[in-house]
């Protein structure tokens, strides 16, 4: 009686993890894992949802596919890099919890950051709390005036907006024209005092990118450019990211 024979190797099935090492230089090293852990003693996230980056990582090469795109662990990650930093083997893993985020249904990503994203996309302000060019325009204009009467050893302290030529673009968390106008003052005496010629701009001045944080690649890009063609637009040599 003869018996089929079992076959070994074949064609491997293409996992999600596959996926994202074409998608990195050199794969991202996301094969080269020592299961040491060190990634794993630094991350601020380790221990949520019974979850951390080595076994995120170990998940992912076993093809866990399902089990590491649906866990709301990626959306604990703070993306800070620390695991690459500390890793011998140098692997990125936030740009496997990117991907990861990315394999959620937009509709179904966490609210906050959700909201937040398409806030900032409403206008030119990129602003992630929706405040228009003209508003923001007012508010520095209105601090600007106050403090300059209140201490005058800044009577001459500038807060420009659109200044053409200016050598630094600045942008500006968007919470803080909100709800802490008073909160912009402190950089701007900074750059009075160093001699520093900046300026705002009325476009793109929003300074966080929540799509980037919700793995919205197309948003992302739109905020980001948005802002760079702005300073480009202004003349500007440096675009300063204060956030």
């Amino acid at each position: 009686m003869s018996e089929e024979a079992i076959k070994l190797g074949g064609k491997k099935k293409s996992t999600f993890m596959d996926k994202v090492k074409e998608l990195l230089p050199e794969g991202g090293n996301l094969n080269l894992c020592l299961t040491c852990g060190a990634c794993s003693s630094g991350c601020p996230a380790t221990g949520l949802e019974g979850m951390d980056p080595r076994k995120f990582l170990r998940m992912a090469a076993l093809g866990m596919d399902e089990e590491i795109t649906t866990s709301p662990w990626v959306w604990m990650c703070t993306m800070c890099q620390r695991c690459i930093y500390v890793c011998p083997m140098k692997i990125d893993i936030p740009q496997l919890v990117y991907n990861a985020r990315a394999a959620w249904p937009r509709e179904k990503r966490p609210k906050g950051i959700l909201g937040s994203c398409d806030m900032a996309l409403r206008n030119e302000s990129g602003s992630a709390m929706g405040t228009s060019p003209d508003d923001f325009r007012f508010v520095v204009e209105d601090v600007l005036e106050e403090y300059r009467e209140a201490q005058p050893e800044f009577a001459e302290m500038q807060a420009p907006i659109d200044k053409q030529g200016a050598e630094f673009f600045l942008n500006q968390n968007s919470r803080e024209p909100v709800t802490e106008p008073d909160e912009l003052v402190p950089l701007w005496k900074i750059l009075h005092l160093a001699g520093i010629d900046w300026t705002y701009g009325s476009k793109g001045w929003g300074g966080e990118n929540y799509c980037m944080f919700l793995a919205d690649d197309d948003a992302w890009k739109h905020l980001a450019t948005n802002t760079v063609q702005h300073a480009d637009e202004l003349g500007c040599k440096v675009y300063l990211n204060t956030e």
